[in-house]
Parts: structure tokens; C-alpha cells; sequence
């Protein structure tokens, strides 16, 4: 007997809890039948005196999808009685349907007990289409649990031998219960009453001072639990909480009970403690509040960035010093020609003519890429893919248009194969046609990540309020950690705002928040002209929160290299942590960004998930 209650996934892998298989009947009172193709002919060529004689009996179902036996919908639990096969009274049938009906997406469970004989039990969807089955052989009770959507779905009941058998058939709602943490660090444990529960960590502002993300089952040995860890080659399970499936961790529990779970940093079982999330070495590391907020250290379990995708960064370009070398943290940078190097000077005359002290390109690169676990300095948040630098800003000498050092880091990725994400922490001048064409004309192969700008209104400075007109342009708005730069506490995710100083500007077009007054690479230049390079404490503006989305959406990229870059900006949305009023507002967009779901919810779409 080959049927049994599992279900190959579209990615090889088995569960119960994912996609839809066909398989083989193989037995001597079906035939050798595929059930999709038997139902569709024999369960569909009832005689019409054959359905007479079943509808004459007020307790015997149907045995056809066109006559199934309606129980209602299902709200908690349906229990129906009935025989199959050897019994004149019931007609000799062998198979009964019943047909139930979903009004929203739920964990179901359909059992099949009471049997004397060996019998089958399947369950199809409203175009009846077989999606999972059970027949364990003997009188073994049958048993199917799937997580479906809302709908319409047929229960069937078939005879597999013997002379027929009295059963009971069980329709109930798993009771599963989504709990969400939030920005802190958060502790998630077990209820008792719930047959399935998912815990989403969403990022830990808390993680450098020791604390955790954690998944209490400190009264369970891991020794008697079933893992099935996500991973990028198929592992871990589909599940949507409402904004799209997403890749989770998964345990089934010695009792059955499964537990799904997301951005979660630490296990505690009775026996021992297992730690999910990847610690570089780099001294600094702990100090990144902002990359621990953002659940970069949970999202590095699945990718670390990948040489399929291009990080552009436009910018001051980057401080060097007298040997035109630059900061050491930072990895290998793409130049085009001799257009990287900051002059540390803004020709364009007005209030900021004049000599700058500090490097702008250098900061703004760090958050982006540098390097990582080489026991120095700071974290990066991509370790591997390429960075192309181009100097835009400040009028001097070569510095390029954004038209012109777009379409070089377009030409630059187009030559390589690679996904292209632009990083654009600047905002102001003129509006250009040729830049807004080059975006235009770029959907499916370049993202835009822009600053809003720091003038603390409500609109959204150009060029980042071309995210309201293209989808394919991110704009990114400030938030605080704990502490602002004055010492004062503060909610994370809080927009940034200072009376009578600066904040992020908010309104039409604001796409996603991200971190801001953060440590990075730090490139300064003295009076004498001579640079040395450190570690800024307190990066601010829209300029240090629009690198962190460069970052995650590259990440995002490396591990689906399918999808468009308008999808990475609808992933980036889909998954953000909802902040102010629910649902998108224009103080906070989509809310502050998740590295962590967005890319389980990539690894999600490319094994085809809705």
C-alpha cells in the first residue's frame, strides 16, 4: 500500500503543512489510478439511479463532487457518522463525499476513525483537485492536517477493501494563535490550549546588551522534537500571517502540536540552548543597535549578499589619504575612472561653499559594506556583493550627473548579469528627465533607495518623491533607537524629530523607516589638508537610514535573484514593522524595515508561493 498522510512540496522536501502533490493510488478496489484523474471520471459517472438510491437514505452522503453532501461552514469542529461499502441499505457504495466550506485562511484537520475495515480518506479543493491524502492500511484511523485557504473543499471517505465499514469523520479548525514581538527583545512561550502557534521576533534593538529573542520551551528536551529549520535549499515551511507566505522555522512537538517561528535568536529547551543568529567578530558589532533592530544578524543565516547583485552607491565619493588608499573597514570598491574620491570641498556656491571636514560617501558606504568578521572595526550588512562608487555631490571636478553615473552603474551591472541596487542618500537640485527615464526604463533590473530629506515637514524632497510615481524607488524616512544624540530616551522605531533643529521628512511617496544616529566608517580631513579614518558614533539624517535599506534590499536580491526590483520594494513593504497608525500613513509608510521577514518571504516566492 503506497498511500499514506504526507505530501511531497513543490521543493522536494515533506510536510504536511505546505503545497499540493499528486499521487498514486495503487490498490485492488481503486485500480491503478492517479485520484485526480479517477475523480474526475468514475466520482463524476454515477448513474443517476445509483445518486437516487444514496439521496433516498436521510444518513447517507453522496458519492459524487456534484452531489457531496453539504456540512456547512466550518467554524470549530463537524462530526458526521456513515458506512461505506457492503450494506444493501447504503447502496453498496464505496465512496462519500462531503463538502465544507473555509471563510477565511485556517489550519484544518480531517480525521477518520471507528473503521472496522481498511478505508481511505481524501481531501480536494473546489476545482477537485486532490491535495493531500491518508490510508495507513488495517483499521488504523486516518488522519490529514493542512493549513487552507479560504474556500470552498470536498472531504472523501473511499472503501479500500473488505466488505465496508462504519466510521466517523472529524472536520474541525486547528486552533493556531500568530504572536508578534516587537523592536525589544522578547520572550515567546507555549500555550497549551493551541494546537499550532507561530512567533514572529521582529528585530531586537536589545541584542548588543545580552539580551534575546527567545523561544521558551524550557520544560522541553530538544530530544523530543522534530526540527525542520529554513534554509535557501528547501527547508522550513510556508506560512502566511496576511501579507504573504514567508519562510518559517518549524518543530513538531512529541504531542504533534507544531510550532513555527521567525526572527527568533535563541531556543531554550530543558537540555540545552540552541543559538540561531550569526555574531560576527567585529569589536563594533555589538554596539550596531541598528543592524539588531533591522534582524540583519537573523537574515545572515540565509544569505551575507551574493556577486549576483550590484550595490551603486552616489554619493561625496570616499575620503582617501595621502597614499590614496581608503578606510581599511572598507571592502574593495568599483570605480569608474578616477570619480570616487571626495574632495572634501563643495564648489557650488551658498550657504555650504567651502571646504568639508568630514566624508559623507564614507559614512554612508559603511553601513552598506564593510567589511565583516575580520575582527576589526564595524559590521557591514552586505559581506559579498561588489560596490560601485560614484561622486555626485558638491559640484567639484568630474563629479557626474545622476543621469550619467546612473547609466554607468547600469552598463556596469548589465555587462556582469548582476541586480543593481542604488543607494542615493542626497536630495534637492533640480528635477532631470533623463534620470526619471533611466528609472523608468529600469523596473525589472534597478532599485532606487533615496533619502527624504531632513527638513522635517511634511514632504518628501526630490528625488525621493519619485517613490510615489515609479515602483521601483524607496524612500526612506529616519527612525531613533533608545536613545536620540542628546541622551533622552525613546520608543524605537519613534520618527526622528527635533524642534526647532531637524527630522525626517514625512508625507506622499514615504516608503519604508530605518535606523538612523548610528556607527559606521569615518573618514576626516584637518586643516593641513592630511585624512585619518575612524569610527563615527552618531551618523544622522535620512542620509544614514537610506544605507540600511540599500543593504537589507540587496540582501533581499541575493537570495531571489527572480524577482523584479519592484518586488523587492513590495517585499520590503509587505514585510516591514507596521509603526503609527495601522496599515500605511504617511508619517511612517510601510513601516520601519525587517531584514529577516523580507528575506524568508523572498526565499517563500521563489519556491512559488503566493
Amino acid at each position: 500500500m503506497l498511500i499514506n498522510d504526507k505530501t511531497k512540496n513543490t521543493n522536494g522536501t515533506t510536510t504536511s503543512l505546505d503545497t499540493t502533490g499528486n499521487f498514486q493510488v495503487l490498490d485492488n478496489s481503486l485500480g491503478s489510478h492517479d485520484l485526480n484523474n479517477y475523480s474526475l471520471s468514475k466520482f463524476r459517472s454515477q448513474s443517476s439511479s445509483s445518486a437516487t438510491s444514496k439521496t433516498s437514505s436521510a444518513t447517507d452522503p453522496n458519492g459524487t463532487f456534484s452531489r457531496a453532501t453539504y456540512i456547512g461552514k466550518l467554524t470549530n469542529t463537524i462530526t458526521n457518522r456513515g458506512r461505506i461499502g457492503g450494506q444493501a441499505s447504503y447502496g453498496k457504495d464505496e465512496h462519500d463525499f462531503y463538502k465544507f466550506r473555509l471563510n477565511s485562511n485556517r489550519d484544518v484537520t480531517l480525521s477518520l476513525s471507528g473503521l472496522s475495515r481498511n478505508a481511505g480518506l481524501a481531501i480536494y479543493d473546489s476545482s477537485q483537485r486532490l491535495i493531500s491524502w491518508s490510508n495507513k492500511g488495517g483499521n488504523n484511523a486516518e488522519f490529514i492536517r493542512r493549513s487552507l485557504s479560504k474556500g470552498d473543499y470536498y472531504a472523501l471517505v473511499y472503501k479500500y477493501s473488505g466488505n465496508g465499514t462504519n466510521y466517523k469523520l472529524t472536520t474541525k479548525l486547528n486552533l493556531s494563535k500568530y504572536i508578534a514581538g516587537n523592536l525589544r527583545a522578547n520572550t515567546f512561550s507555549l500555550d497549551s490550549r493551541y494546537d499550532k502557534m507561530i512567533f514572529s521576533g521582529n528585530g531586537n534593538v536589545d541584542y548588543g546588551s545580552g539580551k534575546r529573542d527567545i523561544l521558551n520551551l524550557s520544560r522541553i528536551s530538544s530530544k523530543s522534537v522534530k526540527f525542520n529549520f529554513a534554509n535557501t535549499r528547501g527547508g522550513g515551511v510556508l506560512y502566511n500571517s496576511g501579507k504573504g507566505s514567508r519562510v518559517f522555522d518549524a518543530m513538531t512537538l512529541s504531542n504533534g502540536k507544531k510550532i513555527l517561528f521567525e526572527g527568533i535568536e535563541t531556543i531554550r529547551f530543558s537540555d540545552r540552548t540552541i543559538n540561531l543568529s550569526v555574531k560576527p567578530n567585529d569589536p563594533l558589532f555589538k554596539k550596531q543597535w541598528n543592524l539588531h533592530m533591522m534582524g540583519v544578524h537573523n537574515a545572515w543565516r540565509f544569505t551575507k549578499g551574493s556577486s549576483g547583485v550590484l550595490v551603486g552607491v552616489q554619493d561625496t565619493g570616499l575620503g582617501t589619504n595621502s597614499r590614496g588608499f581608503i578606510h581599511s573597514d572598507l571592502r574593495k570598491t568599483t570605480i569608474y575612472r578616477n570619480n570616487y574620491q571626495d574632495e572634501f570641498f563643495r564648489e557650488i556656491r551658498g550657504k555650504n561653499y567651502g571646504r568639508k571636514f568630514t566624508s559623507h560617501g564614507t559614512a554612508v558606504q559603511g553601513i552598506i559594506a564593510a567589511a565583516t568578521n575580520n575582527r576589526r572595526g564595524m559590521s557591514g550588512i552586505n559581506w559579498n556583493s561588489r560596490v560601485f562608487h560614484i561622486d555626485v555631490l558638491d559640484g567639484n571636478k568630474n563629479d557626474q550627473s545622476k543621469a550619467k553615473a546612473t547609466q554607468n552603474m547600469i552598463n556596469e551591472a548589465n555587462r556582469n548579469g548582476q541586480r543593481l541596487v542604488i543607494n542615493m542618500s542626497l536630495g534637492g537640485g533640480s528635477t532631470s528627465s533623463a534620470f526619471e527615464k533611466l528609472i523608468a526604463r529600469n523596473q525589472k533590473n534597478a532599485l532606487f533607495v533615496i533619502a527624504s530629506g531632513n527638513d522635517n515637514r511634511n514632504s518628501i524632497s526630490y528625488p525621493a518623491r519619485l517613490a510615489s510615481r515609479y515602483s521601483n524607488v524607496i524612500s526612506v524616512g529616519a527612525s531613533w533607537g533608545t536613545r536620540d544624540t542628546r541622551g533622552k530616551l525613546r520608543t524605537p522605531g519613534t520618527r526622528i524629530s527635533y524642534p526647532g533643529s531637524w527630522g525626517s521628512n514625512y508625507g506622499d511617496g514615504l516608503t519604508l523607516m530605518a535606523p538612523s544616529e548610528v556607527y559606521t566608517t569615518n573618514a576626516r580631513r584637518n586643516s593641513s589638508g592630511n585624512v585619518g579614518f575612524g569610527y563615527a558614533t552618531r551618523f544622522n539624517g535620512t542620509s544614514a537610514a537610506t544605507p540600511h535599506v540599500t543593504g537589507v534590499a540587496s540582501l533581499v536580491w541575493s537570495v531571489n535573484s527572480r524577482l523584479s526590483a519592484t518586488q523587492i520594494k513590495s517585499i520590503m513593504s509587505q514585510t516591514a514593522y507596521d509603526l503609527g497608525t495601522r496599515g500605511y500613513d504617511r508619517v511612517y509608510g510601510h513601516g520601519f524595515v525587517n531584514a529577516d521577514a523580507a528575506v524568508r518571504r523572498a526565499m517563500a516566492l521563489a519556491r512559488g508561493a503566493a
